[in-house]
């Protein structure tokens, strides 16, 4: 894996979590009792932002630690997700085993 695929996994990971992060323990203006003329009940009032952006940052670096050693190791690699067959047989020289 090269310097640039390991940046866009992490930052897929680190949107993905964020996006799992964003909704947790949110206070909406509902919640609060103080709904601003011309916003929703459920706009967010207190969110929390910097703080679920440094949690979402320490759960994204160990899960992409866990998937770049997976792909670094070659425990699964893109033969193993070929479920349809589309790669074909695998070549002498393509450093696969079977």
């Amino acid at each position: 894996m090269g310097i640039t695929s390991a940046i866009v996994l992490f930052a897929v990971i680190w949107f993905m979590t964020f996006l799992i992060v964003l909704p947790i323990r949110v206070q909406t203006q509902g919640d609060m009792g103080e709904i601003v003329p011309g916003t929703h009940a459920g706009a967010p009032e207190v969110h929390n932002l910097k703080k679920k952006a440094w949690i979402t940052t320490g759960l994204a670096v160990v899960i992409w630690a866990i998937v770049a050693g997976i792909i670094l190791s070659g425990v699964i690699s893109l033969r193993d997700i070929d479920w349809f067959d589309r790669m074909g047989p695998p070549s002498a020289t393509d450093g696969t085993n079977g």
